[in-house]
């Protein structure tokens, strides 16, 4: 019955997550196209931390809370099911090639941010100074992308999303309705999500890491998998990339980096055992198709998805 009531707490809490981090976008679009805000200034800020908060709410609620394993598992696990997952499942509807313009760099600065992230990770714990480290750079990464002088991958765009006028409020009171009640939603669901995390390791006697690598993690990533999805039907290979290039950025600069803002952050050492060196390879593995321009077709993704399922079964 208490595994029953914690996975409807769980399920809740995702609920809560995607719906309030859904009206804060809205809410905040509706405001920026009132006041005449740049577009681009709109996918640095509004578009991308707003479709990270739910990642944040979660990583930021585990840590303060007391359940530091989750808040690192859901990083770690995320950057996971965001290559094996998220780019194995549109990976059967249609080919993604990996050969577009501007890819290289930025996979390669995922590389090296995974590799800066396991470092963080053996040398623990992961302090207030490293995260103010980790949003300087993601503060300097957005400033260059403002300024045309590098690409950051994944967002949306935002001035096409303006431009809808279904969705977006376009009164006062509606958009600080949708902007209040995305803010009210999103911590609510993350308390949800925390504590029916916590009770289901309890009760099925693995720990809150492991819990964190996997339910909240996949959970985490559904509005990503939902977007490749979409994508591969529009045959879009360049936004499913880019997709997965922004998420893992922003799980570990902007997620990760808040989150050691708010509290310092111990770190299971369960993790840098196995699960960051699968960080790791994933990182290097979508790396070498970008380098190499190749394309995944259904083979590829066939791969992507049994190693994915593996994974899950090593942990558990």
């Amino acid at each position: 019955m208490l595994d029953f009531i914690d996975f409807i707490k769980l399920i809740g809490g995702f609920v809560y997550l995607l719906v309030g981090g859904e009206l804060l976008v809205r809410g905040s679009l509706g405001l920026a196209r009132e006041k005449n805000l740049s577009p681009v200034i709109v996918g640095m800020t509004i578009v991308a931390m707003g479709t990270s908060a739910p990642e944040l709410m979660v990583s930021g609620y585990s840590a303060l809370s007391g359940h530091p394993g989750i808040a690192v598992g859901n990083v770690v696990g995320s950057n996971i099911a965001n290559v094996l997952l998220v780019m194995g499942v549109p990976a059967l509807i249609y080919p993604i090639s990996c050969a577009q313009n501007g890819l290289v760099r930025q996979t390669s600065l995922m590389v090296v941010m995974s590799f800066l992230l396991i470092l963080m990770l053996i040398f623990e714990p992961i302090t207030k100074f490293e995260g103010i480290f980790l949003l300087i750079i993601l503060a300097v990464f957005l400033i260059l992308t403002m300024r045309g002088a590098a690409v950051m991958p994944g967002l949306e765009d935002p001035e096409e999303e303006m431009k809808k006028e279904f969705g977006l409020p376009s009164s006062t009171a509606g958009i600080f309705l949708l902007v209040v009640l995305g803010i009210v939603m999103l911590p609510l669901g993350a308390n949800l999500v925390v504590d029916g995390a916590a009770g289901l390791a309890r009760s099925w006697g693995v720990s809150e890491a492991v819990i964190g690598l996997s339910l909240i993690a996949l959970g985490t990533s559904l509005p990503e998998l939902s977007t490749t999805v979409v994508a591969a039907f529009h045959r879009s290979s360049e936004v499913i990339i880019g997709n997965v290039i922004g998420s893992n950025l922003f799980n570990i600069l902007a997620i990760l980096g808040f989150t050691a803002l708010l509290t310092d952050i111990p770190v299971n050492p369960q993790f840098i055992v196995f699960d960051v060196w699968v960080m790791l390879g994933c990182a290097v593995l979508l790396s070498l198709f970008v380098w190499t321009k190749a394309t995944m077709g259904r083979f590829t993704g066939v791969a992507l998805l049994t190693s994915y399922v593996t994974y899950l079964i090593v942990i558990y």
